[in-house]
């Protein structure tokens, strides 16, 4: 029988990879964080969601700061990882792995985060200029307009945009679809920056 993907041999680590990195991107560090260090439960606090931002609604920057670092290095090391052990079709099933697993996490019934900050680390894995652009962008357009929402929206967009100008079809592909996935997952913020109402950084709400 002939396996036009190579056969089982082939697949396996593929799965397998694509799991761990899932893995590795569910871990919810914001939430763990928080409890851990007595900030109390993220998800009944702010947005309820999972990440750096509203974390900082805690009022602990130093929790918000370690959280966006985890969480932007568990999307790196999935990704070198991949590249490590299978190349770069590996190195990209890890890059939907460990954002898929950020935003939707088993641990937490798959409510998790946007899915930004581990889709930047995501980016410094895949190539140095996708990240080092995405990060530039976020900050950037955060201090511009003190709106998270807005950096994370504008680094995701910006991303597929450098894959294009690198000459690299495979990572236009794969950082599309995630932005794609970004955009959805933010369509709450989309709609309150319509309307002007979606708060700024610092604000409790």
């Amino acid at each position: 029988m002939i396996y036009p993907l190579g056969g089982w041999d082939f697949i396996w680590p593929l799965i397998f990879g694509f799991l761990a990195a899932y893995t590795l991107g569910s871990i919810p560090f914001g939430l763990i964080l928080t409890k851990l260090f007595g900030a109390g439960d993220i998800r009944t606090i702010g947005s309820g969601n999972i990440g750096a931002t509203n974390v900082l609604r805690t009022g602990r920057k130093g929790l918000a700061a370690f959280t966006l670092i985890l969480d932007i290095g568990k999307g790196t090391s999935a990704v070198v990882l991949g590249w490590h052990f299978g190349g770069p079709d590996l190195a990209t099933l890890a890059a939907y792995g460990a954002v898929l697993g950020h935003c939707f996490p088993i641990w937490l019934k798959f409510k998790g985060g946007k899915g930004v900050a581990t889709f930047l680390g995501v980016g410094f894995g895949l190539a140095a200029p996708i990240g080092l652009v995405a990060g530039a962008v976020w900050i950037t357009s955060v201090v511009l307009s003190r709106i998270s929402s807005v950096g994370g929206l504008l680094s995701a967009i910006s991303a597929p945009i450098t894959a294009v100008l690198i000459g690299d079809r495979q990572l236009t592909e794969a950082t599309a679809l995630i932005a794609i996935l970004i955009i959805l997952r933010h369509k709450e913020n989309i709609c309150r920056l319509i309307r002007k109402e979606e708060p700024k950084i610092g604000n409790k709400a």
